[in-house]
């Protein structure tokens, strides 16, 4: 029962996707963060859906590539890319690093913040319009899988930045040996498949999603001290543009080779 609680507070929290409801106690969030890659995987499924029936439907690359960006928006409700949205406020204010985790507990966005999820959307969008392959549409998938693993781990592994919030709510319950392995082992068999797919945009997915994965690191330690809920949503974010380029780039250099 605990597992299944641990399954619905996952989702309860991080998707938009309905479950039943659980207490909010730190037992049902023992082994939470184990699911969330489970989310990803809801939203890569949906988009290989998507993008059989766009083939199926002489769809044209617009409304295909627009549609691909707003699934994983619907799955979640959103709540990446406000994390996304706060780290560049707070970046983007040159502040110390007080400063800057009093703007990400701030829930106005502020222009920054707009101008950078605008050019983010479009690129994405661009970028999935590109897309032909339907192998590199399962790559691109298998990336909210991967992306959710790595912020797991890294959730697990790095330190935080603060005591409290919404990150920290389910890091300080878990079980964090069970969580690691299990994140570890998700994230080593889905690079695998994801190679297996397709060895040239795999290998780019995987080494993209590592160096995202540095960044993020990098980034949190320099700018905050430490992950927040927010660092992991900008993480997610930049993980999931960063491994649709790469598997973009994958693609167009098999058109090549192939020539």
């Amino acid at each position: 029962m605990i597992i299944l609680r641990s399954l619905a507070s996952a989702f309860l929290m991080y998707s938009r996707i309905p479950m039943p409801q659980v207490e909010w106690k730190e037992e049902n969030r023992r082994y939470a963060l184990c699911f969330f890659p489970l989310i990803g995987a809801v939203i890569g499924v949906l988009i290989l859906l998507w993008r059989y029936l766009c083939s199926l439907l002489d769809f044209g690359a617009i409304i295909t590539g627009v549609v691909s960006v707003i699934i994983p928006v619907i799955v979640t409700g959103g709540i990446h890319i406000d994390g996304f949205c706060d780290v560049i406020d707070a970046k983007s204010s040159f502040g110390d690093r007080e400063k800057k985790l009093s703007i990400m507990s701030d829930a106005h966005i502020g222009s920054f913040a707009a101008i950078y999820l605008a050019v983010y959307l479009l690129l994405q969008t661009a970028v999935y319009s590109e897309i032909r392959d339907m192998k590199t549409v399962a790559v691109t998938a298998l990336g909210f899988v991967l992306s959710r693993s790595l912020s797991g781990i890294g959730a697990v592994c790095f330190k935080s930045a603060k005591n409290d919030g919404t990150l920290q709510s389910f890091v300080k319950p878990a079980h964090r040996k069970i969580t690691l392995s299990v994140l570890v082992v998700i994230a080593v068999i889905t690079a695998v498949f994801t190679a297996y797919i397709s060895l040239v945009s795999g290998v780019l997915v995987i080494v993209g999603a590592l160096f995202c994965f540095l960044l993020y690191r990098i980034s949190a330690y320099k700018n905050f001290g430490g992950i927040t809920g927010d660092t992991a949503g900008w993480f997610l974010q930049i993980c999931e543009l960063a491994t649709a380029v790469m598997a973009l780039v994958g693609e167009k250099i098999m058109g090549v080779i192939l020539i």
